[in-house]
């Protein structure tokens, strides 16, 4: 039985020609020729002059947390409708974080953001890190002003959202800091990387020297301060070359999915929105069920498991999240109610109209 996987890398047939130069130069070990091209690729696509490939989308945001000075007693806001990876660097820096609701969008509320912060009396958050989420635009313009005003830096988690843009500008780079992650099942693949752009040229070479465990100039080794083994391999960076190559392809591909699943279903579910003047690449297809469905989500994806298709919930709120469980958010349910009625669907671009036509008729059979 042929196999249904959520978001499967696809490869664009020229990873292995340049796997293979990078093998014939013996430079297999991190940085490298390809490693400076991977980079270039990333500044050509956002127009970012300062960037940095790491072996992780989180690993790029722990470093964009350090540089700006994030420590124990200091507060980060974030989304709280996000996985794990965003999150997780605000407790490598033991600090504390907040979570922030969603709005209609899916994506985290202005609305809830302001309303937070103009009655917070604590120490003022030091960052927000909002995620992009689903590969679909936040209301960034919007955010980006709230931060400038309370003098919070902006940290846009675009690790599934490689290629959207708001208003003609790409994701990642309104912020003070963008990431973008190159996960196995991310539109593009290093098999695990990330990228991390800033506009302060000082701080992305701060990063630099941190993610290469922080070797003083010298001849020896000299340490100052401690640093990290985060710098990406020239070999994973040959594979994003040849991944970048496709971008546009693999994000036209991911939309017109969307669309069928959205012409086949629109009537039964509802998918996620694509807010004003932006565009999204849409790495997932990601529904809810209506209220009125009397569904059951975990046998929906059991369901679809034995007929060899991976369906998946939406992300659980870091809110609900037993780590989590006494922070601080500002919180009116949105992404708890999107939470209990959720799906991913099946998006990956080397689908056919068979597999969507599996999937759809799957799914109506459940629906009832």
């Amino acid at each position: 039985m042929k196999r249904i996987f959520l978001s499967p890398p696809h490869m664009s047939g020229q990873e292995q020609e340049l796997i293979s130069k990078v093998f014939e130069s013996n430079y297999i070990a991190p940085l490298g020729e390809y490693v400076n091209k991977f980079e270039d690729s990333i500044r050509k696509l956002t127009g970012s002059k300062n960037v940095l490939a790491v072996n992780t989308g989180t690993s790029a945001i722990h470093l964009a947390l350090r540089v700006i000075g994030v420590n124990s007693g200091d507060y980060v806001l974030a989304s709280s409708f996000t996985f794990i990876g965003s999150i997780a660097p605000i407790l490598y820096q033991n600090a504390t974080p907040i979570f922030i609701d969603s709005d209609s969008s899916w994506n985290l509320s202005p609305k809830l953001l302001k309303e937070f912060l103009s009655s917070w009396k604590n120490k003022m958050p030091k960052a927000l890190i909002l995620t992009h989420l689903y590969g679909q635009m936040a209301d960034i313009e919007e955010i980006y002003m709230i931060c400038h005003k309370y003098g919070i830096v902006l940290i846009e988690d675009s690790a599934e959202a490689l290629g959207a843009e708001f208003n003609g500008r790409a994701s990642g780079t309104f912020g003070d800091f963008g990431i973008y992650s190159f996960n196995g099942n991310k539109i593009l693949t290093t098999s695990g990387g990330g990228v991390l752009v800033g506009k302060n040229e000082e701080l992305i070479a701060k990063a630099k020297f941190l993610s290469t465990q922080a070797k003083e100039d010298t001849m020896h080794y000299e340490h100052v301060e401690f640093g990290y083994n985060y710098r990406m391999s020239n070999v994973l960076a040959s594979i994003g070359v040849a991944q970048m190559e496709v971008l546009n392809n693999r994000i036209e591909k991911r939309r017109e999915i969307f669309m069928n699943y959205k012409n086949k279903l629109n009537d039964l579910v509802e998918f996620m929105p694509e807010i004003d003047n932006s565009r999204g690449n849409r790495w997932l297809t990601t529904i809810l069920f209506k209220k009125d469905q009397a569904v059951n989500i975990d046998s929906i994806i059991k369901n679809f498991n034995r007929h060899g298709i991976e369906t998946r919930h939406l992300w659980k709120p870091m809110h609900l999240q037993p780590l989590f469980k006494n922070s601080i958010s500002k919180i009116d349910g949105t992404s708890e109610d999107m939470f209990s009625r959720g799906l991913c669907l099946p998006s990956g671009t080397a689908m056919d109209e068979s597999d969507i036509n599996k999937v759809v008729e799957l799914l109506k059979e459940q629906i009832g």
